[in-house]
């Protein structure tokens, strides 16, 4: 396993709760516009459709994750628009609640803290988390790959940050794009306001830790230890990278039903 336990600011116990939202706000704000995850889409309206999902089940959302902009690409079975849920250990309510909104319902939320290593047997879906699979140690993050395999739901693991020095580069452009995108969040807000320009906390956490995470993430190589074991007729993996140029996407893709690989259960 090359993956090292780097840590990230808004991780602490001691940034305050405020200020972690707004981060994971802006987050959101640059996902959303840019459309960072689009290339992922085709892949997961397949895996979903063939773990026969209902419902995706989203982990660690922050302040909303990408799902403004990909909740559209997916459908169910019927044709019909699949829900999403989003979920958090440390719920942002206003976040979920605005991304409910902006959504027209298709986007619901649990406001209960849900832990991602073992989810509730009530929330049952297909699982997907984006750009915070790298918090996660092996242990823990074993142990939410380990809870997807025993209750045989599918579960996406999707990621912008990587270990390589492309990715890291651009990590030095998030000040200067959370500035520009900042007028555009809804509310606004005074401290937003604030904390973004007068004390640029913001920018420089979204730039501090976008670095860590990149230092922290995990490899190809080390996604494919961590399902290692992980093996059954009716579950298989793909590991891989989607997209082009510098901005990829790197992901972990299980799929419930699916027959499995030849090369050992897990598959490119």
């Amino acid at each position: 396993m090359n993956r090292r336990p780097w840590f990230e600011l808004h991780d602490s116990p001691r940034y305050p709760r405020f200020l972690r939202d707004m981060v994971t706000d802006g987050l959101e704000h640059t996902w959303n516009p840019l459309g960072s995850y689009g290339s992922i889409a085709q892949l997961l309206r397949e895996a979903v459709a063939e773990s026969g999902a209902s419902q995706v089940v989203d982990l660690c959302s922050g302040g909303g994750g990408p799902w403004l902009s990909l909740a559209g690409e997916l459908e169910g079975a019927n044709g019909q628009p699949l829900p999403v849920v989003l979920t958090d250990k440390f719920p942002n309510l206003p976040a979920f609640e605005r991304t409910q909104e902006a959504s027209g319902g298709r986007i619901q939320f649990s406001a209960e803290a849900v832990d991602a290593r073992s989810v509730g047997g009530n929330l049952r879906g297909f699982r997907t988390i984006f750009s915070s699979f790298h918090h996660f140690t092996p242990e823990a993050a074993q142990a939410m790959l380990a809870d997807a395999f025993e209750r045989r739901e599918g579960i996406g693991v999707f990621e912008l940050a990587q270990p390589k020095a492309r990715t890291i580069g651009l990590c030095f452009g998030m000040p200067a794009l959370n500035w520009l995108l900042t007028p555009g969040m809804r509310p606004l807000g005074w401290r937003r306001v604030v904390w973004t320009y007068l004390f640029p906390v913001i920018p420089f956490t979204l730039w501090l830790d976008g670095i860590l995470s990149c230092l922290r993430s995990y490899s190809e190589a080390d996604m494919r230890e961590l399902v290692a074991g992980l093996e059954a007729e009716d579950y298989r993996w793909k590991v891989g990278e989607a997209g082009s140029g510098k901005a990829r996407v790197a992901y972990l893709i299980g799929i419930a039903g699916g027959n499995r690989a030849s090369d050992g259960g897990v598959a490119k």
